[in-house]
Formats: structure tokens, sequence, C-alpha cells
């Protein structure tokens, strides 16, 4: 990239309701300049001040329709369906998403959904609220369970998905892995499938969990005909994006026992409006997309943002998680 500033005279905008990257940053004491806004008004007025943007949420697309500095966007997180990339390739800005950058945050809280509702620790929460100290039961179906031995289906076997399967294989469960390139992942589940084979498969996994990006091609990917194909014993554990899944197809088969239940960090409107239905479910814990945010975020992004200076200024083609 012949026209990226040089080190000395770069400028880097950060842009995050929450995340504290410019304070980070800065504690790298890398030289480089940085300023952070915090809303969408503060980050639409500043947006064209800068070469480097590191954004997600706050991202539109008609900054591009207007004057502006910025030759590379590091998004930081590992979704950018929002982001159009056409538009982007049209005006010589590059894209580099975030993947990797919670693979063990988020990895953690899939098996924490898994586990959660297995050893019914919602429930047991609930019941600690209410001073209820639960009695011993004889109804098999309505005790406890244990994972091991059990199927996990992956959906999305990038660097998180195959984090699950590796921490799922730890609790001795079988792992089925789905993704278009099989020979990639073979080494890494008992069983590997191309998405064309998931009707198949749906009625043979406890949990299906849900760790791909949303592209046309995974919107709805959990749909009424795949709930319905599931074993009523079986769970959905969505750490991916709410548009994987068919909500309302989802609340049907919640309300009808369809599936046993469901772990639930993404949905199609973030934040989920006070009347959803699912807030009520007993078989549903609900977290609000926080799957990937811990006490390391920061560091994990500014590490690929530099990666990425590095390479600009070296003038290599290749990006490190590149998208245009």
């Amino acid at each position: 990239m012949t026209d990226f500033p040089e080190k000395k005279d770069l400028n880097i905008h950060f842009a995050h309701s929450a995340y504290r990257l410019a304070e980070r940053f800065e504690a790298r004491e890398t030289g480089i300049s940085c300023f952070q806004t915090w809303d969408r008004e503060e980050t639409d007025a500043r947006m064209g001040e800068a070469a480097v943007a590191v954004m997600s949420g706050f991202w539109r697309n008609d900054y591009l329709d207007e004057p502006s500095a910025l030759r590379f966007v590091q998004v930081c997180a590992a979704g950018y369906d929002q982001f159009d990339q056409a538009k982007l390739a049209m005006q010589h800005v590059r894209l580099a998403n975030g993947s990797g950058v919670n693979m063990n945050a988020v990895s953690d809280h899939a098996l924490a959904l898994m586990l959660g509702l297995t050893r019914q620790i919602h429930v047991a929460r609930d019941n600690q609220r209410r001073n209820h100290w639960r009695p011993m039961i004889s109804d098999l179906a309505a005790r406890e369970d244990e994972l091991a031995g059990k199927t996990v289906m992956i959906i999305g076997m990038g660097a998180i998905g195959a984090r699950v399967a590796r921490l799922a294989k730890a609790f001795e469960m079988k792992v089925i892995g789905v993704r278009r390139n099989t020979a990639a992942i073979a080494s890494q589940v008992d069983e590997a499938y191309t998405p064309a084979e998931l009707p198949g498969l749906w009625p043979r996994v406890d949990f299906v969990v849900l760790t791909c990006p949303l592209t046309p091609e995974t919107a709805n990917i959990v749909d009424g005909a795949a709930l319905a194909a599931m074993a009523p014993t079986a769970y959905l554990i969505n750490v991916a994006r709410g548009g994987c899944v068919d909500e309302t197809a989802l609340i049907e088969g919640l309300r009808a026992g369809t599936i046993a239940g469901a772990g639930i960090d993404t949905t199609v409107e973030e934040p989920l409006a006070e009347t959803s239905p699912l807030w009520a479910f007993d078989n549903v814990i609900l977290t609000p997309h926080t799957a990937g945010e811990t006490r390391q975020y920061e560091e994990n992004v500014i590490d690929i943002l530099l990666e990425n200076l590095d390479r600009l200024w070296r003038g290599e083609a290749a990006l490190y998680n590149q998208i245009v």
C-alpha cells in the first residue's frame, strides 16, 4: 500500500462504546498517535480524521462516500458482515477482521453454556434465589446430565470451532465438524462433513454449536426444518450471530418441546427486546453477546492491529486475517 502513512504520520481512530482500546494502545508506548470515540455521534464527527480505524459495531458504509484519510480498517471482532467489501475495495481501503481475538473466550463460553444446561446451573441459581433446596429426583429425564459420551456437531470450524472441538474431546464427547473443506478439519474431529450434508446430521447429535460467521450461506442455517429434525433431547448453542438461527422457529420449537433447550449469546436484534419470549424460557440460558468479552480482549485486538501495521509498512500484499 504505497499511500499508507509512515509511522510518524499515522493516526489511529479507535471506536467502541466500552472497550478501552486507545488507553491500552497508549500503554504499549509505540509513539503512534491515536484517539477514541465512545458513541455513534462522536464517531461520525471524527471518522475522516485517521488513516486507520479500529471498530466494529459503529461502522457505517456511507463513511466511504465522504472524503477521508481512511486507508485501513481493523475490525475489533470476528464478524465483518456489516462491511461493504466491494465498496471498500473500490475506495482502496483495506479490511482485516479480528478472527482469533476471542478464540479462548468464545470457546470457553460455548462449553460453559453446554455445561450450564446439562448440569442445570441456571435452575440451581433460580432455586438459590428462592431459598429452595431441591430434593433428589426419581425422574431420570429431569435430572442433571453428563457431557461424556454425548455427540456435539460444530458448524464453523475456524479457530473458535476448532478449540470447541478440543475442549469437547477433553470432556470425552464425540465431535462432528462441519466445514466446506472437510480435509482441513479431518484430524480435529471424529467425523467431518460439508454443509450440504447437514440434513442427515441433525437427528444424530446431542448438541449443535454454531461458531460460524454470518454469511448468505449461514443465514438461518438452523431453521424450522433443522429444529424439527433434531432430537427432543438435543440443545442448540449459538455463540456465532443471531442471524444464523431462525429466531421465530426457535421460539416455536422451544414452546413445543422440539428440542431440550438452548444456550444463546447472540440474537437477531440486539439488545434483545424486553418483549421477546426468549427471556422467559426455563430451558434457555441467555447471555447478552458477552461470549468474547474478557479482561484480555483489548490486548488481543492490539496484537493483531500491530501485526497488520507492520505488514502495511513493509508493503506486504497479505494482511493477517485479511478480508479486503
